[in-house]
């Protein structure tokens, strides 16, 4: 049976109670600036895992818990200050560029954002949960068309309450790289949408991101401007990201390892459990 892949483009769409994520379904998340971008960076470059909370105190909940955690995230696009953690440093923001293989391997990364954390964790009842990005983009595809879905849902994180131009541009991009490799995927009239925005977009995504508030908020920024590049290059890492379990949290792979990984992680929830 060809998948059904629908899109979900606002905050208000993915935040209602079980809208983003069903039992058949694999999501895709895209936040490209610049959580899942972050995300995807941070462990391409070695970190053991990336766990998403919805809020600064569960963060620092999280360090108390384990005082070898690092701690990332932003309020505002800024690094959170002592003044909104009671006096807990975080030690990098949502910049991908501070996430070098020196600060980050083996390591495990509490982060906490505006959107793209709350948007992981919408979805965590799903079949399967990966974080998108252009950074990672063929290989995320690559993973979702192997693990052969009845429903994908591509779930576009936003800016505070609004829908962000780059998550839909991204979720479009997905879209037209599966439709180069299957016809016969049923796409719902949002997910449409998205694949029409990137087709009018994809000649020249820098000048596209002109129309968007965020992108204009970060270019604002001189510690910030150079984000955007970042975030816009193509397949920079052959990297899949996937939610392995509230423990766990986000972890990356090859595209191989990533299958293998969520085939086990699939058969382990679906099977009865053992008698004593």
């Amino acid at each position: 049976m060809p998948a059904v892949i629908h899109a979900l483009l606002s905050p208000a769409e993915w935040a209602v109670p079980g809208r983003a994520a069903g039992a058949d379904t694999i999501c895709v998340v895209f936040d490209v600036l610049r959580a899942t971008s972050t995300v995807v960076t941070a462990l391409a470059h070695g970190a053991r895992g990336m766990i998403p909370v919805g809020t600064l105190e569960e963060a620092v909940a999280w360090r108390r818990r384990d005082p070898e955690c690092l701690l990332a995230g932003e309020r505002g696009g800024l690094r959170p200050g002592p003044d909104q953690t009671g006096g807990v440093p975080f030690d990098f923001g949502n910049s991908p560029r501070e996430f070098t293989p020196e600060r980050v391997r083996d390591r495990l990364i509490v982060f906490t954002t505006t959107n793209g954390s709350r948007a992981l964790q919408a979805c965590e009842a799903a079949q399967a949960v990966l974080a998108g990005s252009f950074l990672n983009l063929g290989a995320t595809v690559q993973v979702v068309r192997r693990l052969e879905p009845r429903r994908v849902t591509l779930v576009c994180a936003g800016t505070g309450p609004e829908t962000a131009l780059e998550d839909v541009l991204a979720a479009g991009a997905f879209l037209d790289l599966w439709r180069g490799m299957d016809t016969e995927a049923a796409w719902t009239d949002a997910a449409a949408a998205a694949w029409l925005a990137w087709c009018r977009a994809a000649g020249d995504l820098s000048a596209a991101l002109r129309y968007s508030a965020n992108a204009r908020r970060l270019a604002a920024r001189a510690g910030l401007r150079d984000d955007i590049a970042w975030c816009l290059q193509r397949d920079r890492f052959e990297w899949a990201v996937w939610w392995a379990g509230p423990e766990a949290g986000l972890r990356g792979a090859p595209p191989a390892a990533a299958v293998a990984a969520l085939d086990s992680r699939r058969r382990s929830l679906s099977s009865p459990p053992g008698l004593c």
